[in-house]
């Protein structure tokens, strides 16, 4: 065109940035950027929601909002590009984006700019990733307002973030209630339904999606496996996984291969899972090994335990977290030369284990607890109701849980799980709510066998409502119990 001798047009540049954005095309995307800046668009609203978009699309979202800053007058299209960039980001785990597009949202409709239902489906995974039901409540009404609670869309992920707050109920009547229900929204109920433990009510609606008019993809047998995993149901698991190909021509991938080991491996059935391995149409990947190490942490198994190990440091040699993992392995069995060993290969390649924090959210300030962080404001509170609170539940039976914890004296161990992050992030609630109200914490590890007892117990001796959710999925303490049944 150029060549020809023809002066492209402003479309003739969204339409690059466009094809630059969906190939993650930086270099290019730059180019076309100078070229428009030449040609006089420079202020042409669509063309510079273009250039967002791509600075956003190939995850340079700081360029992205600097071009959009810029931009002397913003259309909903521009609004949206930007906040779905900052949304896009949580894809690559910069947590940080998290406030920056819900600021950018409040902004917007302060500029009396209305947001569409494509907005919403930006923004709504956002609050998700927070879990706050307040938030969850906020947006919603927020939805009908705007006259998109009919949305198939808007509603589908309003199901996903309800049931990602911990409130599968509310979650099912909104499911129920919707006139029109797409794939994606039957995969958001049933993955709601697993991380929350209710595997039976996962595979009863996955049942029922199959006697309906739509037809399960790759991710709804996705979520159903993770439900058969997170409660223990092996047989349902092995029947589904068989049927993805026998009834609906659908190829096995990774990660579906990756729910079958932790299916197996979870349950305990090691030999099997690792079998399963070994006769694997395609290479094993790191979700397939990370899955059986985890396996043997759980039931600590050290010879598996050091063959996946091994595997997962050929394919992802600079994750400290594999390392922390066989480390316990074989501090478990009080291996500890080899404890030694792991952990001078650590130092020497400068890897770190990721440090475990809790968050609870209060009066929309989100407050973040490390284990034994005493930078709080209400630090000294904290730790005398803490204090309080270990003596109240070991007179009903609680017993530290010390076997996390090796090379360390008894009562030191007491000391270091007493300041666990997550009975911070408990006893802050406890002083800060009135009696009766429900706890919500965000934990982003795994749940130690520790903090898991002791909530138990918190939950009867309070009277609270816990819910706590972890890297994994979610666990309600209520009346002494976990509605995990012990099994995570």
């Amino acid at each position: 065109m150029r060549r020809a001798g023809v002066r492209p047009a402003v479309h003739s540049f969204t339409y690059l940035l466009k094809a630059c954005g969906d190939r993650s095309d930086l270099r290019r995307g730059r180019e076309i950027h100078s070229q428009l800046i030449a040609s006089g668009f420079g202020s042409n609203v669509f063309a510079m929601t273009a250039v967002v978009n791509m600075y956003a699309k190939c995850r340079r979202i700081e360029e992205a909002r600097r071009m959009f800053d810029r931009m002397p007058e913003r259309d909903l299209v521009a609004w949206n590009a930007i906040v779905a960039g900052n949304a896009m980001i949580l894809g690559y785990a910069q947590n940080d984006r998290v406030e920056d597009a819900l600021r950018l949202f409040n902004k917007m409709q302060r500029e009396t700019v209305m947001p569409d239902s494509f907005t919403m489906v930006s923004v709504i995974p956002v609050l998700a990733d927070i879990s706050v039901l307040k938030q969850a409540k906020w947006i919603h009404g927020f939805a009908i307002r705007l006259c998109l609670d009919k949305n198939i869309f808007v509603m589908t992920a309003l199901v996903d973030l309800y049931a990602k707050c911990g409130s599968v109920r509310v979650a099912r009547r909104l499911f129920d209630a919707m006139e029109e229900r797409h794939v994606t929204t039957w995969n958001a109920m049933i993955d709601g339904y697993g991380t929350n433990g209710f595997g039976k009510s996962a595979i009863d609606l996955f049942e029922q999606m199959k006697r309906s008019s739509v037809k399960p993809n790759d991710i709804t047998f996705l979520s159903v496996l993770s439900a058969c995993g997170h409660s223990g149901l092996v047989q349902e698991g092995k029947k589904y996984f068989a049927g993805m190909k026998e009834d609906y021509g659908l190829e096995p991938n990774m990660d579906h291969y990756g729910c079958m080991v932790d299916l197996l491996g979870r349950a305990g059935r090691l030999h099997e899972a690792w079998d399963f391995i070994q006769k694997m149409p395609i290479s094993p990947g790191i979700s397939v090994y990370g899955a059986m190490l985890g396996a043997c942490k759980i039931h600590k198994n050290v010879k598996l335990g050091e063959e996946a190990a091994q595997r997962l440091f050929e394919l992802e040699p600079d994750e400290g977290g594999y390392h922390v993992l066989l480390a316990n392995i074989y501090a478990a069995a009080s291996m500890w030369e080899d404890v030694a060993r792991v952990r001078t290969m650590m130092e020497k390649k400068g890897l770190q284990k990721t440090p475990g924090y809790s968050s609870i959210d209060l009066k929309n300030e989100m407050h973040t607890f490390y284990s034994g962080s005493t930078d709080h404001p209400q630090s000294q509170k904290i730790y005398t109701r803490l204090a309080r609170l270990i003596d109240e539940i070991k007179a009903v039976g609680y017993v530290p849980d010390g076997d996390s914890l090796h090379d360390v004296e008894e009562d030191v161990k007491e000391q270091l799980l007493g300041t666990h992050s997550e009975k911070l992030a408990i006893a802050f609630g406890l002083i800060n709510t009135t009696p009766g109200t429900s706890l919500q914490i965000r934990k982003n590890l795994r749940v130690c066998n520790d903090c898991h007892e002791a909530t138990k117990f918190i939950s009867q001796v309070t009277g609270r409502e816990i819910i706590v959710r972890d890297m994994q999925r979610f666990h309600h303490f209520k009346n002494g119990q976990c509605s995990c049944g012990d099994y995570w």
